[in-house]
């Protein structure tokens, strides 16, 4: 069971992704360091808001006995830092002078007495504050001395404080990602108008319409259209080709199923016994004609598919050229023709398809034996291991061709004289050899026709 096909995002969606990914990791990084800029800040101001607090009341201490604050420093101890502060004073005999009755102390219980001041972090009454103690010598109703004063306030108030400093900027770091992800967007969506016009053209175009696309498109896409415009080259070049290919074959196939068709109608006709079976085997030979041009045009036409990697086989040189051999010694020995062998005996290894190789050979083998003539009486073929290749040459002595008649000889259904010939002899040949990378040549010997192919050797 296929299991359901994978949805991938879209382009735009891609490069939106792409683009604000990196947007976000700098504005999370920005974010970070303006949370911590703000709770630096914030504890330096809550610091400085406690001290200026501890200053006036000390003050306050001194010119009115502790009986009362001033009206700035009890504006102080409403609203510093956006909240109550609490405060303690006793002096140098440990006697309590004025403020709350028991002032917080260090989570660790330790007090440096020998600093003027001293900025801790405690607990007052199971809440968490921010507290400062600070000593100062002052005479009181008569007592000289150090005077310690306490002040603290609780840590929601710096909390408070760290969020309204850093909301600002979160909002505007979020306002100016929301502001680039539309312009990001759209801009995307701008910027690929071009390519969904392209679509549009191409949709339009009817499936005839195989011409290169001559849009402007941008640079970016030049590649990937001038890649299609080679394709459609291709793909016309290749149905010209079938066209050409199918109107020939037709034309081929018209005169010999035209002769079976007039023979068969002749053996219907005919009066005698005698008469109908002179007039069948002459049918059989017309239809063995036609059978013989159609498995031809069969063997070409799958000569010249491109045949995947995992559809050749490893074959031996050696074998092919036996079998080869084998097939055509009859023809051989009626027409008195003597078949040379020079192939080394180390195996000659490569990938081809199995059948149509030996159809190749035996197609150069027996195209030696109908063209060449009455003088022909050898056919010799050589076989030589190359630098990666295997060189393997079928010659003749033959009528052979003159340089001009190669062309037509390799070409389909070209026939130089009239031999009974399908004409596709050599570029089935030409065609096997070429779909396995390569090479073919055909050489106007001296002395007859001489035929060079090269085939990938296996390594």
């Amino acid at each position: 069971m296929k299991g359901a096909p994978q949805r991938s995002l879209s382009l735009r969606a891609r490069l939106t992704l792409i683009i604000l990914c990196p947007l976000m990791v700098i504005a999370l990084a920005v974010g970070y360091w303006a949370y911590r800029d703000a709770q630096i800040r914030a504890a330096e101001r809550f610091d400085l808001s406690l001290l200026s607090t501890v200053l006036a009341i000390s003050r306050d201490t001194a010119l009115r006995g502790g009986d009362a604050l001033s009206p700035e420093t009890r504006d102080l101890l409403r609203d510093t830092s956006g909240g109550s502060v609490y405060y303690h004073v006793y002096a140098p005999d440990g006697v309590y002078v004025t403020g709350y009755a028991t002032p917080p102390i260090p989570k660790d219980g330790a007090i440096n007495r020998a600093e003027q001041q001293t900025f801790f972090d405690a607990n007052y009454r199971g809440v968490p504050v921010r507290a400062l103690r600070f000593t100062d010598t002052m005479t009181f109703d008569g007592l000289s001395g150090l005077f310690t004063f306490t002040v603290w306030q609780e840590m929601s108030v710096f909390h408070g404080f760290v969020e309204s400093l850093s909301r600002q900027t979160f909002f505007v770091i979020s306002t100016l990602l929301l502001a680039l992800a539309l312009i990001v967007w759209f801009g995307v969506r701008i910027g690929l108008t071009p390519l969904l016009d392209l679509q549009t053209a191409i949709a339009r175009r009817s499936s005839d319409d195989l011409a290169p696309i001559q849009r402007a498109v941008p640079a970016e896409v030049k590649g990937i259209v001038g890649t299609l415009n080679s394709l459609l080259m291709e793909l016309a070049a290749t149905l010209r080709a079938k066209d050409e290919f199918i109107s020939n074959a037709a034309h081929q196939l018209r005169n010999p199923i035209a002769g079976v068709l007039s023979m068969s109608e002749a053996v219907k006709s005919a009066t005698t016994l005698q008469d109908a079976q002179e007039r069948s085997e002459t049918l059989v030979d017309a239809a063995r004609e036609t059978a013989r041009l159609t498995n031809a045009l069969l063997a070409f036409e799958r000569a010249k598919s491109p045949k995947p990697k995992e559809a050749l086989l490893e074959l031996s040189l050696q074998e092919v050229i036996q079998a080869v051999a084998e097939r055509t010694a009859r023809a051989r020995q009626i027409q008195h023709v003597e078949l040379i062998q020079n192939i080394p005996d180390d195996p000659l290894l490569l990938l081809a398809d199995p059948v149509l190789l030996e159809e190749a050979i035996l197609n150069l083998v027996t195209n030696a034996l109908v063209h060449g003539g009455k003088k022909l009486t050898t056919i010799h073929i050589l076989a030589e291991r190359r630098e990666g290749a295997i060189a393997l040459t079928i010659t003749d002595n033959g009528i052979g061709l003159r340089p001009e008649q190669i062309p037509l000889a390799i070409s389909r259904f070209g026939q130089i004289r009239a031999t009974g010939g399908s004409g596709l002899g050599l570029p089935i040949a030409q065609a096997v050899v070429e779909g396995i990378g390569g090479r073919f040549d055909v050489d106007s010997a001296q002395d007859g026709l001489c035929i060079r192919l090269e085939l990938p050797l296996l390594a």
